[in-house]
């Protein structure tokens, strides 16, 4: 990973070959595979239909298309590694041949499923377990040299979504990112990126803090992913549905990209690159202003 500045935090990552700079922040669209997520399940777990909404959020402005075989929300139904293979298919070599221009993301807490993707063409992993659920996970991913997404959860597949309450939050994340983030770069990660995990086992207070302190989470060190879009915490204590807060989180997309977020993980594509748009387009007029 290269740091292009001291004050200012700019990064690149290097997938599969290809640097990919987050000076410009990132939109990563979700592609769901599953018959039971929450607010998309069995919509896309065809090769037609998942080549054809990928299509869909490149347009919209999507770079990174994350992939996801399993559902991870509450009482979903839970997968093997061979399952999530089979679900998969032929779907990232498909994506990969129709439209090279896509970043892939694998999004699984098996490092099976992940060396299927890595000889498919994957360019980024995505694992919501930070090596928890599979011990041979960080092992792995040094082996393929791509970029892995750390993300913060209770540690173990049962306990994912039991609710805690921390003293700190903001403290326990950069503690568990500081112990992760040691381990992945000894066994020679260098391209980590950082995702909070919002949805998983946190309170919404908790949660809403998350937000208000994005800017102290990851020492400055590593770029960070956001996932909020259709989280419960959002649409709950509003009394609405996960497909009805689309203006509430991009209000929340905004807040986070001041705070230095470098890619936001989202169904909704085309309102997320609105919102990059206007941040993009504040950014330069301070600029230019100083």
């Amino acid at each position: 990973m290269q740091k292009h500045s001291s004050s200012i935090n700019y990064y690149s990552v290097n997938c599969n070959g290809k640097l990919v700079d987050l000076s410009i922040p990132k939109i990563m669209g979700i592609l769901n595979l599953t018959p039971d997520s929450f607010s998309d399940g069995g919509k896309f777990n065809n090769e037609r239909s998942a080549l054809e909404h990928t299509e869909k959020l490149l347009k919209e402005g999507a770079e990174i298309i994350d992939i996801g075989p399993q559902s991870t929300r509450p009482n979903a139904e839970f997968l093997s590694a061979e399952e999530e293979i089979k679900r998969i298919g032929n779907i990232i070599s498909l994506i990969k041949k129709e439209l090279p221009e896509a970043l892939i993301s694998l999004d699984t807490f098996y490092a099976e499923t992940v060396k299927f993707g890595f000889n498919e063409g994957i360019d980024i992993i995505n694992d919501i377990s930070g090596g928890h659920f599979d011990d041979k996970m960080f092992d792995t991913v040094a082996e393929t040299k791509l970029p892995y997404i750390l993300m913060h959860v209770n540690p173990s597949y049962e306990t994912m979504h039991n609710k805690i309450k921390f003293a700190d939050i903001t403290l326990s994340l950069n503690q568990y990112f500081s112990e992760k983030t040691t381990e992945l770069l000894k066994k020679g990660v260098n391209d980590i990126i950082l995702d909070p995990g919002f949805g998983f086992g946190k309170t919404v207070e908790d949660q809403m803090k998350m937000i208000d302190e994005v800017e102290y989470l990851g020492f400055e060190k590593f770029p960070l992913l956001i996932g909020i879009s259709r989280k419960s915490f959002i649409y709950k204590p509003l009394g609405k549905s996960a497909l009805d807060i689309n203006k509430e989180t991009q209000k929340l997309h905004f807040k986070v990209l001041q705070q230095g977020a470098k890619i936001l993980r989202v169904h909704d594509v085309a309102e997320a690159k609105k919102i990059v748009d206007e941040f993009l387009n504040q950014k330069f007029l301070l600029e230019i202003q100083v």
